[in-house]
């Protein structure tokens, strides 16, 4: 019987209950190959709860309309649910003001229309864009593409070989000629999690705007931008329970209010004729177009979903769940963990001696676990590292023991079937 949202916190007197919760993600209830599925491929992404799923049919089947532009009752009716996740992403992320929530289809997207809207415009020869070499290939291209066009400088920040940033190398990089800071919060290859605090307290000494990538953060941690005082924060609904193809931009009102609208269009717009366009007001003049409304409704439920249970619960789940995963990996020979950073999220990439992570992969999705191989859209970390690609288990809220002992027993099969 599947448990609602309202009674998950109820049922959570003797600490974390995560049978209780997978009791609410239908598709962790089968099998694979002949094996009960070990969901470990959160990272790529997430599985979803029954609210989200039937909030999608409800839409589709009772409430689907056209929003802002109707004055019928379903338009009414869902312009009230698009509106109402911009309310719920306020609360989710702590921002200031609903007209700093911009909808996007993700966290490409968000980096995309930063990079065009906000730092194309003010960018010129010789000035300089900060990165690190950890970022994902959605945080590396776009700022490529725009020193390219521009004659600028995009600057990386290493890492260690436990994954971690060189701290010191970002403060002597860190200077005049940089215009504009771009990090990952938490590494998706390694599962590092950065301190965004201190490189948004220095970038802010020299009046440097800062962006994150949170696309793997909000997942597993609580995420409040004011505290954090970033500029800028994207992430991807589907990382975090909801749909796919949506997604939130965060940025302060200030800089949002100076960007330039990246699409013409419908809805972005106060008034339109042939010599002239006046633009809407935020945060309607960065979303043009019919929006994706069922899953915007649906990644609000999703983010209700995890607020509900807690993240402070989710975080301590996933913790334990991490230590017990790596201590097991650890203890098998011939595995070695791909990013050892003291504070790390939930994700254990890793290689087995002689054994390509592809193969690994199959082997795993043949014993019913389901773990993503490859370089994970982060080239250079595999370059650092000099592997082609890694095995990567990446947790989540609904994850037990039982997932790391699956897994355990399949990277045993693989080395059986590769040591014969």
């Amino acid at each position: 019987m599947t448990t609602s949202v309202g009674n998950i916190n109820q049922s959570l007197t003797n600490g974390y209950d995560v049978e209780q919760v997978r009791a609410d993600f239908p598709a962790l209830h089968q099998s694979v190959n002949g094996k009960p599925l070990a969901y470990l491929d959160n990272g790529a992404t997430s599985q979803k709860p029954n609210a989200v799923i039937d909030s999608l049919v409800n839409y589709y089947r009772n409430d689907n309309s056209n929003v802002h532009r109707g004055v019928h009752t379903l338009s009414q009716r869902a312009t009230e649910g698009y509106e109402g996740t911009r309310d719920k992403v306020k609360r989710f992320l702590n921002t200031r003001d609903t007209r700093e929530v911009i909808f996007v289809r993700g966290t490409t997207e968000g980096i995309n229309l930063t990079a065009h809207s906000f730092v194309r415009p003010n960018l010129k020869a010789g000035d300089e864009i900060l990165i690190t070499e950890m970022e994902h290939h959605s945080n590396i291209v776009p700022w490529q593409m725009l020193v390219e066009e521009k004659g600028a400088v995009l600057k990386v920040v290493p890492m260690n070989d436990a994954g971690e940033l060189e701290m010191d190398k970002f403060h002597q990089m860190l200077g005049p000629k940089t215009k504009f800071v771009s990090v990952v919060y938490v590494a998706n290859a390694l599962g590092t999690v950065n301190p965004v605090r201190e490189i948004i307290e220095a970038a802010h000494a020299i009046d440097v705007p800062v962006m994150l990538d949170a696309a793997q953060a909000v997942p597993h941690m609580a995420v409040d931008v004011q505290e954090l005082d970033c500029d800028f924060l994207t992430f991807s609904s589907h990382k975090v329970f909801g749909p796919t193809g949506m997604g939130v931009l965060y940025g302060k009102l200030e800089r949002l209010e100076a960007m330039v609208p990246y699409q013409g269009g419908g809805d972005m717009i106060k008034a339109v004729a042939f010599d002239h366009v006046e633009y809407n007001d935020l945060p309607y003049r960065l979303e043009a177009g019919t929006p994706n409304i069922a899953d915007t409704i649906a990644m609000g439920v999703a983010l209700d979903y995890v607020l509900d249970l807690g993240v402070s619960a989710i975080a301590a789940h996933e913790h334990q769940l991490l230590e017990y995963a790596t201590s097991a990996l650890s203890n098998i020979p011939g595995v070695r963990i791909i990013g050892t950073a003291k504070d790390k999220a939930s994700v254990l990439s890793f290689i087995i001696d002689k054994v390509h992570a592809h193969d690994v992969g199959t082997i795993l999705d043949g014993n019913g676990v389901a773990v993503r191989a490859g370089h994970h859209c982060s080239m250079p970390v595999m370059t650092h590292f000099g592997v082609p690609a890694t095995a990567r288990a990446s947790l989540a809220l609904y994850n037990n023991e039982a997932d790391i002992d699956a897994l355990v027993e399949g990277i045993n099969r693989v080395k059986e079937i590769f040591q014969r």
